[in-house]
């Protein structure tokens, strides 16, 4: 991987991460979460790990944002901010 895509897919994680953290909406975390995982899971297969890129696809992208999603379709709203 040449060093440029490398820092382009840093920066985009970074980005998703601050929106996620910023984010005043549970869904929009979760989906903003789940593209740092798939950011970082392509930053690992770039820099020569599979296993680890793989391992951060299949549980930080896709299971996790699952259960996630599941999870904020079943709570209620206490207060309207």
């Amino acid at each position: 991987m040449t060093w440029l895509i490398g820092i382009t897919f840093l920066t985009l994680a970074t980005v998703a991460a601050v929106v996620a953290l910023a984010a005043r909406d549970l869904m929009t975390s979760v989906v903003t979460l789940t593209v740092f995982s798939f950011l970082m899971a392509m930053l690992y297969a770039g820099f020569g790990a599979p296993d680890v890129a793989l391992n951060e696809a299949i549980i930080g992208a896709g299971i996790s944002g699952v259960f996630l999603v599941v999870t904020i379709f079943y709570t209620t709203r206490r207060s309207q901010d």
